[in-house]
């Protein structure tokens, strides 16, 4: 009995797996558009059955989970939220070797990942990652590609580039400035080199470079948001000017 058990959770295990695969498969498929739509479809159709089940007598469990147009946009904002998400981690995880593929979780938690920053009007994007050891460390290697394509380019590298060689067995703080980037999606990649000459991945991270036309329409939204978040404090003093102390 304790085998059939165990056979049938393995099995059961396996099925799961399979699935999981197959759904993965099918989402890659897709357009983000179209990925986004089908799980908008088995959310409403999930959150639809719900609110359809009924007790013994007949009274509805959950009668408040009917689907307005104002819930199917905030499922939508979630599915979008959750779509980008998974697309972002899976271009993330492409081709990863070395230790980016062993801990990429752990080097984001502990802080010695790869982290950036946009400057100089969106123009260039300055990089940074750290090391707590190097070991036969030589030094780094800057890459890049498009995002939703395989082949990287190399930016710089520890043989021409003086900043880029090992800090020492303690490691450092390490960083790079690239005055190339144009508007799209990049992902970049650091390499460490060993003295034999062996490269690892080390650290990466997915940059969205905006266009001056997409910079301008984020700035006039947050400024917006500020001037009603204003006119709102302003509104609300003219009208309770003690604040409910009187």
């Amino acid at each position: 009995m304790f085998f059939a058990d165990k056979a049938s959770a393995a099995d059961a295990k396996k099925r799961e797996t399979s699935d999981n695969i197959d759904e993965g498969q099918l989402l890659d498929a897709l357009t983000m558009e179209e990925e986004i739509e089908l799980l908008v479809a088995k959310e409403i159709s999930k959150t639809k059955r719900m609110s359809n089940l009924r007790n013994e007598k007949g009274v509805e469990y959950a009668p408040w989970m009917g689907i307005s147009e104002a819930d199917e946009g905030k499922i939508r904002s979630l599915m979008r939220e959750r779509t980008e998400a998974r697309r972002k981690r899976q271009e993330q995880e492409r081709d990863v070797s070395g230790a980016l593929f062993r801990d990429s979780q752990a080097q984001e938690l502990s802080g010695t990942g790869l982290s950036y920053k946009i400057i100089d009007g969106g123009n260039e994007v300055e990089l940074q990652w750290g090391t707590k050891t190097e070991i036969n460390t030589q030094g780094f290697i800057v890459k890049r590609r498009a995002a939703k394509t395989n082949d990287y380019s190399t930016l710089a590298s520890y043989a021409t580039f003086g900043p880029l060689a090992t800090k020492g067995k303690e490691g450092g703080i390490y960083r790079y400035l690239d005055t190339t980037a144009t508007p799209g999606g990049w992902v970049y990649r650091i390499s460490e080199v060993d003295k034999f000459g062996n490269e690892a991945d080390v650290c990466q991270c997915l940059v969205e470079v905006e266009t001056e036309g997409e910079q301008k329409a984020a700035l006039f939204a947050g400024v917006g948001f500020g001037v009603f978040a204003i006119g709102a404090f302003v509104a609300g003093i003219a009208m309770d000017p003690m604040n409910g102390y009187n």
